[in-house]
């Protein structure tokens, strides 16, 4: 279900200007032609219709309520006014149908033969009416089903229901006429049934959604949609429906490791993945971490991240020494600490590490200050040229091949090295990072002025066969 544009609104509006005016037509005609004749059928129909034009009054009410946007006091909209309206619409359509059955069973329990004088006028009244419900049924119901709108969907119901009781009264008008002036009674409790009947569903519909009934479809929806992301986990799924509008609100697991912008872009894909499933929905995600694996290496990561101080952690490296755990991390902190505040918060990261995972024997920590912007500037060719020369050979003596790419930067610290080189795309990625970190070990022996060396390593492009 799509969201509503202005342009639906207006012609929601459209709709309910022409259903209050069809409806206070359709009053006039048949009390008058009721009463004239003395057809309770008629006279039902009247009231029937009565409760049409208080039925399509509520619902141009509702929907001006309707389209306002969420405010301070309604954080969800006003969209539930058009279903508060048809449940209001469809008790008085139960009490007024329950009061014409009332009627009809009396003129039928009765012991004279009621008067009704079904002249050739009254069937062409009955004509005419049966074509203006037909064709506010037709139009109240395109207008529903496009727009998604609760209001109109009772509209329509209401004016089938009209015709339908429009028809069983010109039924009875003809048996009348044919000499069975109890027909004219027996059609007016068919109109009541009619109504009575069609008044409940409508109740239980408008009940359902202001109890926010969990809609099934929906729900398979958005299973449907997460079932196409990888390593997310569904936890709870709660779907309502108001005012052609699904609200969906979700749990949903991630890996326990993953940092705060890892876990804000999954919660991004969710709610893209729901909207394509459920177009214009409204999606809230909440993100928690999903049970550890038992992994040591993970488990250190998350505790160690659930310290509030922790700014981040790297370097995590597990060692089975004599057949027991330690574990080495390094661990960056705010640059405006003392070196005695940075310990005590390590100092809590280690006891949250050692209770996370009771079986190591010993947690080493290395302390670094957060890293801030280091300002630089790019040398040039003719000063970097014995250093760009070095590069090139140690690259071609490690790899084969010359290097892909060699950028130098002045920093603060001194001249940085940026290398890119190509390796095997098949080859395994301890392999590929030991090959890159022997290349920046032997660019740091050739030129020791250099203050830091960087390799970044791309997979080479297969050779064509010759």
């Amino acid at each position: 279900m799509s969201v509503r544009t202005p342009e639906d609104v207006d012609a929601q509006k459209r709709i309910a200007l022409l259903s209050v005016g069809a409806a206070v037509g359709l009053v006039a005609i048949k009390l008058a032609a009721g009463l004239a004749s003395g057809s309770l059928g008629l006279i039902a129909e009247a009231a029937h219709s009565g409760t049409d034009l208080v039925a399509a009054l509520l619902t141009l009410f509702a929907i001006r309520i309707a389209v306002r946007p969420a405010d301070e006091q309604h954080h969800y909209g006003h969209g539930k006014a058009e279903h508060l309206a048809a449940l209001g619409e469809s008790t008085f359509l139960m009490l007024v149908s329950t009061f014409l059955g009332f009627r009809a069973v009396a003129r039928l329990a009765g012991g004279g033969a009621p008067h009704v004088n079904a002249r050739w006028w009254t069937f062409a009244v009955l004509g005419v009416v049966i074509a203006i419900d037909a064709s506010r049924a037709v139009v109240s119901a395109r207008g529903a089903r496009r727009l998604g709108s609760a209001a109109l969907a009772s509209n329509a119901l209401h004016f089938a229901s009209d015709l339908a009781g429009s028809v069983a009264v010109l039924v009875g008008l003809v048996f009348v006429a044919l000499g069975h002036p109890r027909a004219d009674a027996v059609a007016a409790l068919i109109v009541a049934v009619i109504v009575l009947g069609a008044a409940a569903r409508l109740a239980g519909q408008s009940i359902q959604v202001l109890m926010d009934r969990a809609d099934e479809d929906a729900q398979r929806a958005v299973r449907s949609a997460l079932d196409r992301l990888e390593d997310v986990e569904l936890r709870r799924a709660r779907v309502r429906y108001a005012a052609g509008r699904h609200f969906v609100d979700l749990v949903v697991a991630v890996r326990p490791d993953a940092g705060i912008t890892q876990a804000h872009t999954t919660a991004d894909a969710v709610e893209n993945a729901v909207r394509s499933e459920l177009p214009g929905a409204d999606v809230l995600v909440h993100v928690e971490p999903r049970a550890m694996r038992g992994d040591v290496r993970e488990r250190a990561t998350v505790a160690a991240l659930s310290v509030p101080e922790v700014s981040e952690v790297h370097n995590v490296r597990v060692m089975n020494v004599d057949g027991s755990y330690e574990l080495s991390l390094h661990v960056k902190l705010p640059r405006g600490l003392s070196l005695g505040e940075a310990h005590e918060i390590v100092e809590r990261l280690e006891a949250r590490v050692r209770e996370a995972i009771p079986e190591l024997r010993a947690v080493h920590t290395h302390i670094e200050p957060l890293s801030r912007t280091d300002w630089a500037s790019t040398p040039t060719g003719d000063e970097v040229a014995d250093a760009r020369e070095a590069i090139a050979e140690v690259v071609e003596r490690y790899t084969g091949q010359a290097p892909a790419g060699v950028q130098f930067r002045d920093a603060e610290r001194g001249r940085v090295a940026l290398i890119d080189v190509l390796l095997p795309a098949d080859q395994p990625l301890p392999s590929a990072h030991r090959r890159a970190g022997d290349i920046e070990e032997a660019v740091r022996e050739r030129r020791p002025e250099l203050a830091d060396v960087i390799v970044h390593t791309e997979p080479a492009a297969p050779s064509s066969a010759s």
